[in-house]
This record gives structure tokens, C-alpha cells and sequence, in this order.
């Protein structure tokens, strides 16, 4: 039986499980990865579980009242900045998920041939721009072991060893790393855009 991976992203290792042992969870914490810290981000998806009833699944999710889920979403402690629009988000990705992959996330990543293959059906998802596609690409090959011929092209500069983004993250020390490379390439960016 293959070992279960592990992907420490939360500091809460009920919910690092949950996202190790439902690719639905993973897939959810990447869509919400955005102007939140990435740990909270990846804890959403256990809470969204708990405040759902004990189990996530795509097909509920994207049959949910929209005002129902932003609800949920919002319900303290609200599981993103943006709950409104991040419940649409999450909710326009599993309702993808139903309509082309029967409903399961892994069917999404796993069987793929090709790097390509795989980097246009995460891109293909609601709100994975190429950033986000590139990093989830990135994720499943150093975290998950999915690496189709290819993976690194498509994945850009993620795919290199480092700490670049959650696709580097192998523990607490990983985190702080990332978050450092972040704020650098950030203070970076803004010095390009006012010079």
C-alpha cells in the first residue's frame, strides 16, 4: 500500500491529513491560495468539511444555493477575505469537477502522458490563471510523485528546488523560506513598477 504524502501546510496536522487523503481538499486550498496566508488557506477546506457535515464532495458543492454556500463561507471565522467570491470560485471548480471529471479532483492529474496534458487541465479549472496552474503543477509533482514527461517545462521556474511557493513546503522552516522568497519578490516587483 503507498504511504500517504505529506503536505504540511496548515500547522494543524488534522487538516495537513485531510489534504494529503482528499485530493478535493487539496484542489480547494489551491483555488482559495490567494491575498490570505497560505496556511489559512489550507485550512479552509477542513473547515468547509466540518461546516458541511463531515464530508466534502463536488457534486453537493456545485448543486449547493449559491447564497447558501456564500453563507457557509461567511459564517465566523469567515474561510477567506473575499467569502462572496471565493465560495463562487470554489463552487464554479466543483461544478467543473462534475461536469468533465465525474466529480473527483484526482481524476484531474492522475493518468496524464504529458506535462502539457496535465498543465492544460489545471488551467482549464476556474481561476487557475497560468501562476496558479504553474504552482499546482509544481505541487503535485514534488508533493503527490505526479511527474509526466514534461512537468518541469510546464510548471516554469516552480519546478526548480528551492522555495518558490506551497509546492516547496516539506515542513515549518519550508514555510517561513516561502514566505521570505514572497515578500522579496514582492518588495522586487513594486521597486520595478515605481522606478
Amino acid at each position: 500500500m503507498a504511504s500517504v504524502p505529506t503536505l504540511p501546510f496548515t500547522g494543524d496536522e488534522a487538516a495537513d491529513q485531510l489534504l494529503a487523503s482528499d485530493p478535493l481538499a487539496l484542489l480547494i486550498g489551491m483555488v482559495l491560495d490567494q491575498q490570505i496566508p497560505m496556511e489559512r488557506a489550507f485550512h479552509s477546506p477542513y473547515e468547509l468539511r466540518e461546516r458541511l457535515g463531515g464530508t466534502l464532495d463536488a457534486a453537493t458543492i456545485a448543486d449547493m444555493d449559491p447564497d447558501s454556500l456564500a453563507a457557509v463561507f461567511a459564517a465566523r471565522h469567515a474561510l477567506h477575505r473575499f467569502p462572496g467570491s471565493m465560495a463562487a470560485r470554489v463552487q464554479a471548480v466543483c461544478r467543473h469537477l462534475v461536469d468533465h471529471y465525474g466529480g473527483r479532483a484526482e481524476n484531474v492529474w492522475q493518468g496524464m502522458a504529458t506535462g502539457e496534458e496535465l498543465f492544460t487541465r489545471i488551467a482549464a479549472m476556474p481561476g487557475f490563471g497560468k501562476q496558479k496552474a504553474q504552482i499546482f503543477t509544481a505541487l503535485l509533482a514534488k508533493r503527490l510523485g505526479v511527474t509526466p514527461p514534461g512537468w518541469e517545462e510546464q510548471a516554469g521556474s516552480y519546478a526548480d528546488h528551492g522555495c518558490y511557493s506551497v509546492a516547496d513546503v516539506d515542513g515549518p522552516d519550508a514555510m517561513a523560506r516561502v514566505r521570505e522568497y514572497k515578500r522579496a519578490a514582492k518588495a522586487e516587483a513594486k521597486g520595478k513598477g515605481t522606478g
